[in-house]
């Protein structure tokens, strides 16, 4: 690698951490020295890994859930209209699906946006409404594999979110900002739970 393209991917890695994030939500980061935290993770086992994407297989792997008081419909709705996901998740903007579709994602939808400090490609490999989504993303340094599971719960449901990563760009995320990730998808989870569950937006009067 020429020394020019090491300093773009560092660079890359400096934007991601600057992302921030807090939340009650529940999240593991592993590497494959601690795949020992997977048995702490009571919903991993549902996820649908294709191939090397398994977490036991990846070089850097995220996992977050969380518990909302609403129907997993009313989570599904919120989480599939995509192009609406830059105005109250910060980290998605310029976020265009290729086949419109009213702004929602769909099977094998494609979606162009700007995420942790980079412009990707997605597509929807799994959907299943209510129930199952994820999506494939690739660069030349970079491909990752983010699943999402709605289970339903006696109170309304637990949200999973898991990113699989591969390639040079994942391995220095590991390396140096390994919970930035694990942070924003905490935000990710908080800002929909809060919006499923109808609550305020903080500083806005009702």
């Amino acid at each position: 690698m020429t020394p020019l393209r090491l300093l773009l991917l560092l660079s890359a890695l400096a934007g991601l951490a600057g992302l921030s994030g807090c939340a009650s939500t529940r999240s593991v980061g592993i590497d494959r020295p601690q795949l020992s935290v997977l048995a702490a993770r009571p919903a991993a086992e549902r996820i649908r890994w294709p191939g090397d994407y398994e977490p036991d297989r990846a070089v850097f792997h995220v996992y977050n859930e969380i518990e909302v008081r609403a129907p997993a419909a009313k989570v599904w709705d919120l989480l599939v209209e995509a192009e609406a996901w830059p105005t109250w998740y910060e980290g998605a903007a310029d976020l265009k699906l290729t086949d419109p579709r009213g702004g929602r994602l769909a099977p094998d939808a494609v979606f162009t946006w700007r995420t942790m400090g980079l412009e990707l490609e997605s597509r929807v490999k799994e959907f299943e409404p209510g129930a199952r989504l994820a999506w494939e993303s690739r660069k030349p340094v970079i491909r990752g594999y983010h699943a999402w599971l709605l289970i339903p719960t006696d109170t309304g449901c637990r949200v999973v979110t898991a990113e699989s990563f591969h390639g040079l760009l994942g391995y220095l995320q590991r390396i140096f900002v390994p919970k930035k990730l694990h942070r924003l998808h905490e935000t990710w989870l908080r800002e929909l739970k809060r919006r499923a569950e109808g609550a305020p937006t903080p500083g806005v009067s009702p």
